[in-house]
């Protein structure tokens, strides 16, 4: 068998240039391209990429898993922030999901990135939030870290002072996809990928079922060993060449439109949020992500549950004013995804793989995941198959785990208002998995062995920060005699309040933070 020495990433975008970074990264090309033994031993990167083809993207959030990506790949964080036009994300405010908002109440509660505060032999929080032994009325996620109270004060993850991908609390980023696709593309020609503008007209087979070539307009026949299909929701290799199936979600994930408005700032200084708002609708839910020159607001809904005029509508009353004479963007799709992504010598990466709508930005954490896989489980030797065997049945896995993660958002609401949110409490919409795991909450709280760490994207925290932000029941009262550290909880709940208007006073303000690195980076070197 014919040993792999040319990767063809079909498609740019987030998908094909995070993929080709963290490959020409990972497998070092550039040092590769230098050595004297180039024609005998180099590995070769090259993305064709079709300028016909726009990028999608109105606005992206994402996980803090992309620190560790793009520090991997050697893309300094400054430069990062100032090319993406990003800012810091600290997590998610969710407005309206747990009940249905009147005239006179509202709800919302908060999806922090950091983690529950369980300093030293301090005892594990939740059981004790459960059994009352927080302040009265703190949401979980409130008394048990203390991002919320800084993210509500407009404050930064972090300081200038603070090495780069590191900070005081856990964080992501929101990012212009177009910019940041840009400076991808710029930062992956230096790590020796070869980039060809060219359209992509036709997919050739050879006997074995396998891609042969892909015939371009402009440059003619490219061939490669492993071939990286990046083509968006079309699929155009792994779908429409190698027929792999896809497995759509919409009896569980009923969103599958979205509207979306570019809004301008009223002022250069306009805080910026370091939080996605998500805030629930009839139909739906939007967006609110703010960015250093804008915010990015959609509307996200179910085409079965209303139609393109009335969605438009409640996108363009809930921005307000500020959205006369703004044009609106449509964007169709289907959740779902492909249970083979990897089929003979071409693995799906981003769209052309699946799409889980953005609720929890799974988006490019997804596509974190795939590129870490094929560059880890690499098959030197180009013996395929039982590669693709472990890469699909680990990529199916997760997104599993991540439908379970996103309907149980919808199906424990206590809305009623509308047939969306009738037919998302229907047991029938919700998967087994998620039912039995909701049935066993009832009388204890999510536990580590509840979760596969490994093939995870959620960790147990963030299941117990939307669970009970979303005001779940579980009675812990017939095993309370098994919490008896009250006391120490209780003094780490005080001690997290305490320490909350002193982070507030020791961060700094977001925006002002952002400008100031655009503007002089930041005042540490970064972190080995």
């Amino acid at each position: 068998m014919a040993a792999l020495r040319k990767i063809l990433i079909v498609g740019g975008g987030t998908a094909g240039w995070l993929t080709a970074n963290y490959l020409a990264r990972t497998l070092n090309i550039a040092a590769q391209q230098s050595a004297q033994n180039i024609q005998m031993e180099s590995i070769q990167i090259e993305l064709v990429e079709s300028a016909d083809i726009g990028i999608i993207g109105v606005g992206e959030g994402t996980f803090p898993s992309i620190r560790g990506t793009l520090a991997a790949i050697g893309l300094d964080e400054a430069r990062f922030l100032r090319g993406a036009n990003a800012t810091f994300k600290q997590g998610i405010k969710f407005a309206n999901w747990a009940r249905t908002p009147t005239a006179s109440a509202t709800s919302h509660y908060f999806h922090p990135f950091s983690l529950p505060s369980q300093r030293g032999d301090s005892p594990e929080l939740l059981p004790y939030w459960l059994l009352g032994a927080a302040a009265p009325g703190a949401a979980f996620a409130d008394a048990a870290t203390m991002q919320k109270h800084v993210a509500d004060a407009s404050r930064a993850p972090k300081r200038r002072t603070d090495s780069e991908y590191q900070g005081r609390l856990n964080y992501a980023y929101h990012f212009d996809a177009g910019r940041f696709a840009s400076l991808l593309a710029e930062h992956g020609r230096s790590l020796g990928v070869q980039h060809k503008i060219a359209h992509v007209e036709k997919v050739e087979l050879d006997e074995q079922g396998a891609i042969a070539r892909v015939i371009t307009r402009e440059a003619g026949a490219l061939t490669a060993d492993l071939y990286i299909d990046c083509t968006g929701m079309r699929g155009g290799l792994i779908g429409d060449a190698l027929g792999s199936p896809f497995r759509s979600t919409r009896d569980t994930l009923f969103v599958d439109r979205a509207v979306a408005i570019q809004v301008p700032y009223p002022r250069a200084d306009t805080p910026i949020p370091s939080y996605t708002i998500s805030t629930a609708h009839e139909a739906g839910w939007t967006w609110d992500i703010g960015l250093q020159a804008r915010r990015g607001i959609g509307y996200v809904y179910s085409s079965r549950h209303t139609d393109d005029s009335r969605a438009e509508q409640v996108l363009r009353q809930y921005i307000g004013p500020a959205a006369e004479n703004l044009n609106a963007r449509l964007l169709k799709f289907e959740t779902g995804f492909r249970p083979e992504q990897w089929r003979k010598n071409c693995v799906a990466v981003g769209l052309s793989a699946g799409f889980l709508e953005p609720l929890e930005s799974t988006g490019i954490g997804l596509i974190e995941i795939a590129a870490y896989l094929i560059a880890h489980l690499l098959p030197n030797d180009g013996d395929m198959a039982r590669v693709a065997k472990l890469f699909n049945a680990q990529m199916t896995t997760r997104y599993e785990r991540i439908i379970d993660f996103i309907k149980m958002h919808y199906c424990i609401s206590q809305r009623r208002d509308s047939s969306f949110w009738i037919d998302n409490a229907d047991a029938a919409s919700t998967p087994e998995s998620l039912q039995d795991k909701l049935a066993m909450w009832r009388c204890r709280p999510p536990h580590r062995l509840d979760f596969v760490t490994d093939l995870e994207m959620f960790m147990p925290a963030s299941w117990q920060f939307v669970l009970y932000g979303m005001e779940f029941k579980t009675d812990l009262s017939g095993m309370r005699h098994a919490y008896p550290r009250v006391d120490a909880a209780q003094r780490e709940f005080e001690m997290i309040r305490a320490v909350a208007p002193h982070a507030i006073a020791d961060l700094p303000d977001h925006r002002a933070l952002i400008e100031e690195i655009c503007a002089h980076g930041f005042a540490s070197k970064p972190a080995a």
